[in-house]
């Protein structure tokens, strides 16, 4: 259970280092002097890092104080959920322009920092057909991608076919075993590695 904030008088420390107003660090006072430069202020005396020795207090608004907190929390929050793995699914039949367009929406999904797990849905028949085969199909999807990325799962066998999944490439290629086309400006991966398992 999260610790009520102490204000004012409730502040139990005999000394607090003291931020004002503006952010700036007034140093360490008595509990009596921070309490008198508060209400000068017409503002609270707020205990915001009680665990610190000696603890720290700053003058502002309570509401005010307690919105930025409520204001942060939706923000960590929202970040938290920001990074999502989004879903594409493609057929070995799939036609070119159906392929630029799940191409397109991959790239949206990579903008956004979201990883995306590509599948290659094999129905029937076609899971018993060359790995080879089937792997350059999945290779024709990744080319189709312009926006930058780099493997972080895959290829490897699913319960619908083949699953790769990958994710924004900010600069560095972690992933040892996947080869970057250097040749390609917009750094996109020239090739998919083999499956991993057999289908």
């Amino acid at each position: 259970m999260a610790q009520k904030t102490r204000i004012n008088t409730a502040i139990r420390a005999l000394e607090v280092r003291v931020i004002n107003a503006k952010g700036e660090n007034l140093g360490i006072k008595p509990i009596t002097e921070a309490l008198e430069l508060a209400q000068v202020a017409g503002l609270d005396l707020i205990e915001i890092a009680p665990t610190a020795k000696p603890p720290v207090a700053r003058i502002m608004d309570f509401g005010k104080y307690q919105y930025q907190l409520e204001k942060d929390a939706r923000k960590s929050k929202k970040k938290a959920h920001e990074i999502e793995i989004k879903g594409i699914r493609v057929r070995l039949g799939t036609g070119t322009h159906d392929l630029v367009l799940k191409a397109k929406k991959t790239e949206a999904f990579l903008r956004e920092g979201n990883r995306v797990q590509i599948q290659l849905t094999l129905r029937g028949r076609e899971k018993y057909l060359d790995k080879k085969f089937i792997s350059t199909r999945l290779t024709k999807m990744l080319e189709a991608i312009t926006a930058p990325f780099k493997v972080s799962e895959g290829p490897k066998s699913g319960p619908r076919g083949l699953i790769i999944i990958i994710e924004p490439d900010h600069g560095k290629n972690k992933q040892g075993g996947i080869q970057k086309n250097t040749s390609n400006k917009d750094g996109k991966n020239s090739e998919a590695p083999p499956a991993s398992e057999p289908l």
